[in-house]
């Protein structure tokens, strides 16, 4: 079966919801140990895969040739919502490399965090590039073409040498072979990818614990992109979002992606971890997550609590009395083989 039941949501004591998915648990073998749903389920990373598309510009240091401060070069891995501190950070790396705000192929939206977008609405201020939660990722990839003589105005073409490069390094990190990965255009108009689930777990497991990866080169990059995600958690989504919050734990690398994939690295237990929600929710994921982390007996309570305030199981409505409760139902079936 591709999917099982991983959520269900109850109100007055009835079953209203269903989510449905698939989780994959790897060793740094990338051998599956536990699984729910099929683990070769085949899906796009999404936003999952900015760590890997910004190795490439950290292969070359673009936050030293630049001068980028931590906070900025942690953009380039964010799906950032669009508060202030992230903006100023943006309009920073702007100015210090030189690119211009429409030069970004992203379109102009308002920021994904909801206040952040009524405070924008309130000054009448338009649409703009950088309120895009990928305007990091963009600014890092535009700033590492102008680096290496690269064509800055088709950096998002797939004959692109810097899209052509990110394939080759998802490729190596996944260890699968480039011809064998499907393309398809993010929401952003930028080139994406699609693994199965359990390469996406690993792939994480090697951000993770570097010490997994042979170039150095790459091995080097992997883990100063981890350490900046770890270091600057707040500029990865928000300060109310499921990745700033795994990513205060020093133990995890952690990245969602649109359509409910998920991708977490822990250090010390060196294991990958790797989720689908299949109706694409993100609502759900603390409550997933933070299930699998207890299932796997992960040291670290604070973490979990963590995601159960972030979203808590108890449902409550509008005036908010409690009317409902959200409970993790699937197994991690443990692979014998």
């Amino acid at each position: 079966m591709r999917f099982v039941p991983l959520v269900e949501e109850y109100r007055g004591g009835v079953l209203e919801n269903v989510n449905y998915g698939a989780v994959a648990v790897v060793d740094e073998k990338g051998k599956v140990l536990y699984s729910a749903g099929n683990p070769e389920h085949l899906t796009f990373l999404r936003s999952a895969a900015k760590p890997f598309q910004a190795i490439p510009a950290m292969k070359r240091r673009i936050e030293t040739v630049y001068g980028l401060e931590g906070r900025e070069a942690a953009l380039f891995a964010a799906s950032h919502r669009g508060e202030a501190f992230h903006i100023d950070a943006l309009e920073s790396m702007l100015r210090k490399t030189g690119i211009s705000e429409d030069a970004l192929h992203c379109c102009a939206t308002y920021p994904l965090n909801e206040d952040a977008k009524a405070l924008r609405h309130q000054a009448h201020e338009p649409k703009r590039r950088i309120f895009h939660n990928c305007s990091g990722k963009h600014t890092g990839l535009i700033a590492l073409c102008k680096h290496m003589g690269w064509d800055e105005r088709t950096y998002y073409d797939p004959e692109h040498p810097v899209q052509k490069e990110i394939v080759r390094t998802l490729a190596y990190f996944a260890e699968v072979p480039e011809e064998s990965i499907p393309h398809g255009v993010d929401g952003c108009g930028l080139p994406i990818f699609a693994l199965p689930l359990h390469k996406i777990g690993y792939s994480f497991l090697k951000l993770a614990c570097p010490d997994l990866i042979e170039d150095e080169e790459t091995r080097d990059a992997a883990a100063r992109m981890a350490k900046l995600m770890n270091e600057y958690p707040d500029m990865i989504a928000d300060t109310r979002f499921v990745c700033s919050e795994l990513l205060k734990d020093p133990n995890l690398t952690a990245k969602g992606g649109a359509k409910g994939v998920y991708g977490i690295g822990l250090r010390k237990e060196r294991l990958g971890i790797s989720l689908k929600v299949s109706d694409g929710s993100e609502l759900v994921w603390p409550c997933i997550i933070a299930s699998i982390l207890e299932r796997i007996g992960y040291d670290n309570p604070e973490t979990i609590e963590r995601l159960y305030k972030l979203v808590p199981n108890t449902i409550v409505n509008d005036g908010g009395t409690e009317v409902g409760e959200r409970r993790a139902v699937f197994e991690l079936k443990l692979n014998r083989e």
